[in-house]
């Protein structure tokens, strides 16, 4: 098994996590403020 070869698929696949967890959070901020925004007023 060629190490360095293994090694660079651990890079990309850590961008690719890294990747996956941003748009995760930013769809979670947008649904978040979403909710925030159109809320209905206890008055």
């Amino acid at each position: 098994m060629d190490m360095n070869l293994v090694m660079a698929c651990l890079g990309i696949m850590g961008k690719g996590m890294v990747g996956i967890f941003t748009v995760v959070l930013v769809i979670w901020g947008c649904v978040a403020l979403l909710n925030r925004v159109t809320a209905k007023k206890k008055d």
